[in-house]
């Protein structure tokens, strides 16, 4: 049957004779178009149930399989909100999700093209597991991601980090300090717990299942980050770090981060960039990049590469041969000679 919506778009509700009920939106204010795709599902139904032919799949059930396959995923949050966003898709069939369609779709999406390429990450994995898992399609469309700019690496010298903490807060200050000096994310320095620290062994690490990398990860804790440790004994039972009212922190205020920085004369400075600080103080101290990886549990070299310009260093060997090749001088005596022989070889 079809039905007209308040809006003036009209649905389909049909009880096939086999499999789950069929509700979903015609996308179409014109009765006779809608009818003609009642018929169409209708018809496709039938055949499905009395001549055995491919069930067809939509959009939101493909999305549906998604979230319950995918409940152990950290950023299933973030699928659902792309989900909610990308409206044209719901009702579509999945065999009629061109990669033009797609494409415009994503391109209407605001944000940069980081953000667009998110979204096209988003939709290539569930219809490949449409294809490779559940088989629900013979094949996907091959979408073109976005350009996008290289990943800025945004660092601060040890004389504006002193700048910024005193334009802060004491117990932010204390927050940032104890990020810069260990490399850990936000979340999991203001989520800290004394049961995470062994400050005997200068040690604190950060379970699995907090990590971006999804493997635990230990931090060694140099004396500076000691010396937050020990400012905050006391103030609480369970957490770590503290307010101003010795409650533990849930966010650090965005407002107050940035009055900050103005105060400190820093721009273009966000609160991740501190582990971006972290690792550059440390290649440029001569720490290997392997090493990085292993201090910052990144899962792949490939990550820390973006450091490697800050240590330039070990290519001072190779730069050497130039020199060499400047002392190697020759005679236009000399050089006639060799000429000479070459032709004559």
């Amino acid at each position: 049957m079809l039905f007209k919506h308040s809006n003036g778009i009209w649905y389909i509700d049909i009880c096939p004779e086999r499999g789950k009920r069929i509700r979903r939106s015609t996308r179409t204010k014109d009765k006779k178009l809608a009818e003609e795709l009642h018929d169409k599902v209708k018809h496709e139904l039938w055949r499905q149930d009395h001549l055995g032919d491919k069930k067809i799949y939509y959009w939101d059930e493909a999305c549906a399989r998604w979230i319950k396959e995918m409940g152990h995923k950290k950023t299933l949050h973030d699928d659902i909100t792309k989900i909610k966003k990308l409206k044209p898709f719901r009702g579509v069939e999945l065999t009629n999700l061109s990669r033009q369609f797609i494409q415009d779709t994503v391109a209407g999406i605001e944000g940069r093209n980081s953000t667009k390429n998110r979204y096209l990450a988003f939709i290539r994995s569930i219809l490949n597991k449409c294809v490779f898992e559940w088989e629900w399609l013979d094949k996907a469309p091959k979408l073109k991601l976005y350009k996008e700019p290289k990943r800025r690496i945004r660092w601060l010298t040890p004389f504006e980090i002193e700048k910024l903490s005193n334009a802060l807060p004491p117990y932010f200050a204390d927050v940032m300090i104890f990020s810069v000096s260990t490399g850990l994310r936000k979340a999991n320095v203001i989520n800290l717990k004394w049961a995470q620290i062994d400050l005997d062994r200068r040690v604190a690490w950060v379970e699995a299942a907090d990590t971006k990398s999804g493997y635990s990860l230990g931090c060694a804790l140099n004396s500076t980050a000691l010396d937050i440790l020990k400012k905050q004994l006391g103030k609480h039972d369970e957490f770590v770090f503290t307010n101003s009212k010795k409650r533990p922190i849930k966010q650090l205020p965005h407002k107050i981060w940035k009055r900050a920085l103005i105060r400190a004369g820093i721009k273009d400075f966000r609160w991740h960039d501190l582990r971006h600080t972290w690792a550059s103080w440390l290649v440029q101290s001569g720490v290997s990049l392997s090493v990085l990886q292993e201090m910052g549990g990144w899962e792949s070299i490939e990550m820390v590469q973006r450091y490697a310009h800050l240590a330039p260093e070990h290519l001072h060997e190779c730069s050497t041969k130039i020199d060499l090749a400047w002392q190697k001088k020759v005679t236009p005596e000399k050089e006639a000679i060799s000429s000479h022989v070459k032709n004559a070889a």
